[in-house]
């Protein structure tokens, strides 16, 4: 077990943004969290990564109540991509990579050989060793996602969330970011908008709509033509190949 929750309740006023939502997120898989805009997928990923608390039901982390861990704890082992994350224009590559090991470190700690392996590995895993010594604002927006990418791995986490890290990228560098994070022997859950990125990398998806899972399984489950007629709105034929199970959805005019 890695992330599960039970029966999750969070609310803005008197809003209710999460209904009630239970999974678990299998150790070493990528989850991907699918829904339309207003679904409540940001609000999940920010209490999964601890930076909110639930009105009600439970989030647990190795079968132990996230409530009851230490906010920097959690950062040492669940390390979060926001969707539109900022960064100092002023840095290198590996000084914002390096901002990944603070969760590690005491106050009045020096740094050490671990935390320049784990900052040198990081930067290899995301494709970013030529890139380490140049200043962000020279990056594309691709090596800019990787960078993020590459400061989340530098906190050596066990889980990794990200959301929506493939907005406003090509679609090479889009296709080049999935397939980094598909193959990190972690555990993954990416809130996406493309579905064939989802059906293609994801090993399970989840889909919400209103703020609760009307879906959830393998992609050949899930992704039905009721489902995206239902739930995206979308006219849609479903194919699965001869070769994987993995569908492939084809949009109809």
């Amino acid at each position: 077990m890695s992330i599960r929750t039970q029966d999750l309740v969070w609310k803005i006023g008197k809003k209710i943004i999460l209904d009630r939502v239970s999974f678990e997120a299998r150790p070493g898989r990528m989850l991907g969290l699918l829904g339309p805009n207003g679904s409540g997928k940001t609000s999940l990923l920010r209490l999964l990564a601890g930076l909110k608390r639930p009105h009600s039901g439970e989030i647990t982390l190795d079968g132990k109540d996230i409530g009851s861990i230490g906010r920097r704890t959690i950062a040492q082992r669940v390390a979060f991509v926001e969707q539109h994350a900022t960064t100092n224009a002023n840095l290198r590559v590996v000084d914002v990579v390096k901002l990944g090991r603070f969760p590690h470190r005491s106050m009045f700690s020096g740094w050490t050989l671990a935390d320049d392996q784990a900052v040198e590995q990081a930067l290899e895993c995301a494709g970013m060793i030529d890139k380490r010594n140049a200043p962000w604002q020279s990056l594309s927006g691709g090596e800019k996602q990787r960078a993020h990418i590459a400061r989340a791995l530098a906190q050596s986490p066990k889980e990794l969330i990200l959301d929506e890290p493939t907005n406003h990228l090509d679609i090479q560098h889009q296709i080049s970011l999935m397939r980094l994070v598909a193959d990190l022997p972690i555990t993954s859950i990416i809130a996406l908008h493309d579905l064939n990125h989802a059906a293609m990398f994801c090993d399970e998806l989840i889909v919400m709509q209103r703020g609760r899972i009307v879906a959830s399984g393998t992609p050949d489950k899930v992704m039905t033509e009721t489902v995206l007629r239902d739930v995206f709105a979308v006219d849609a034929r479903v194919e699965t190949s001869p070769h994987h199970a993995r569908p492939h959805i084809h949009y109809l005019p």
